[in-house]
């Protein structure tokens, strides 16, 4: 029998548990002190949540550089130091333990001010974040995906909730407070919590949203002095991240005009309700929602960006939590007019039970109608786009920045955006 079996068969579960926990911890810390703990002294911004992670990062960080300050950022996206940036090439929202030390060690000889990352639950919950002295904690939201790994909602609240306990130990915790956990991260964090939102008690209040023709504007209140802002990214969502991001610019001390010029400049986050435009009558984004409540934010924004129907091509991710497929197809049914079920990434699932899943869902929420099932990925962005009319607008979901698609085990080439760009190049 294989060694590792046998232990599991013989030790009880809390005791392997307790064992690897102290495994793990042991080997961060040895590597830290290899790298000899390189983010010590830095000025560090986490952010986690479900989804908006990378996208906050993004504001938090073109704010801070829009200040003067020097920084470095790790995204599932996009990875940058003293600003030069490159594409993450990997699916990974932070990379193996050893690489992580790597860039921090880069960003510590480039002496940033501040660094700025993504903190994904599976990365908290496997203690690779020990070490990394975080200053500000950012919740974005929290809503279904990972329980997978998790197994429930409590105990992915949980590995979340490290970032803001006694875990990390923050100075300061910037939460949603219009999140239905929001109690719950409040009595769990140890800094001084700022919240953000539009819940009247909100120290920094969301107000007068607006959608405008290049993206959003609102004021954000801090007591009765109100801040104006305004965002070239469309989506109530993108108002919540840039808030969250405001707030630890007030927080430092950033003059407000800068504050408003940080956010302002950027224009796009790769893979993220991105823009693509060959001149077609009608819009096109590709974006990276791969959970139910992301897919219904973009198609949301979509909705609101538009005159015309709203179409999605979407499909759901193998060996990945199996809860939330029919979901998103009772998500797709309630805010798209037209539908395109597809194939997303399948690893090593059978691509036909996980489109099953998904249609279950579109299903249950009587939308088989306007649904049309194409597994090719590719046939079916162009039925969409041949269906498309003048102002509808047609959602790539799932696949965003990655420049390949994991299916049946391998990776094979697939950047979605210049598969749509030459789709309506040569429609």
């Amino acid at each position: 029998m294989n060694p590792k079996k046998l232990i599991r068969k013989v030790l009880p579960e809390k005791s392997i548990l307790l064992a690897e926990e102290g495994y793990r911890k042991g080997r961060i810390y040895s590597l830290q002190a290899r790298y000899g703990f390189p983010s010590k002294g830095m000025r560090v911004i986490a952010v986690t949540g479900t989804n908006g992670k990378t996208t906050t990062c993004c504001f938090i960080n073109e704010m801070l550089k829009a200040a003067g300050y020097k920084t470095a950022m790790y995204t599932t996206a996009i990875i940058e130091i003293n600003g030069k940036s490159k594409a993450n090439k990997t699916h990974l929202t932070l990379p193996p333990t050893e690489k992580l030390l790597r860039f921090l060690r880069d960003a510590k000889n480039s002496k940033i001010d501040f660094l700025v990352l993504e903190a994904p639950s599976q990365a908290l919950q496997q203690h690779k974040m020990l070490g990394i002295p975080v200053e500000f904690a950012v919740l974005t939201n929290l809503t279904q995906d990972h329980l997978d790994y998790h197994r429930t909602m409590e105990s992915y609240a949980a590995a979340k909730a490290r970032l803001f306990n006694n875990y990390m130990k923050p100075s300061f915790c910037i939460l949603n407070a219009d999140d239905e956990r929001y109690d719950y991260f409040m009595i769990q964090s140890v800094g001084q919590v700022v919240s953000y939102g539009q819940n009247a008690d909100s120290t920094e209040r969301i107000s007068r949203v607006n959608t405008i023709k290049n993206g959003m504007s609102w004021t954000l209140l801090n007591g009765e002095h109100p801040l104006d802002l305004r965002i070239s990214l469309p989506g109530l969502f993108n108002v919540y991240n840039a808030s969250s991001a405001a707030a630890i610019g007030l927080m430092l001390g950033i003059p407000e005009k800068t504050i408003i010029k940080g956010l302002a400049d950027l224009k796009v986050v790769p893979g993220r309700m991105e823009d693509i435009d060959s001149g077609q009558s009608f819009k096109v984004w590709v974006d990276f929602a791969v959970t139910p409540d992301a897919l219904a934010k973009v198609l949301e924004a979509g909705r609101n960006s538009v005159t015309g129907n709203v179409s999605v091509v979407f499909g759901a991710t193998g060996d990945r939590d199996k809860g939330k497929r029919p979901i998103m197809g009772e998500v797709a049914v309630k805010y798209a007019d037209r539908i395109y079920l597809t194939d997303d990434e399948t690893y090593k699932e059978n691509p036909e039970l996980i489109r099953n899943a998904v249609f279950e869902g579109i299903k249950r929420a009587r939308g088989e109608t306007k649904t049309k099932v194409i597994s090719d990925r590719k046939q079916a962005i162009k039925t969409a786009f041949s269906d498309a009319k003048k102002d509808d607008i047609v959602i790539l979901a799932g696949i965003g920045h990655q420049d390949s698609r994991n299916m049946a085990g391998k990776n094979i080439p697939w950047d979605e955006r210049k598969i749509a760009k030459n789709l309506l190049t040569n429609r």
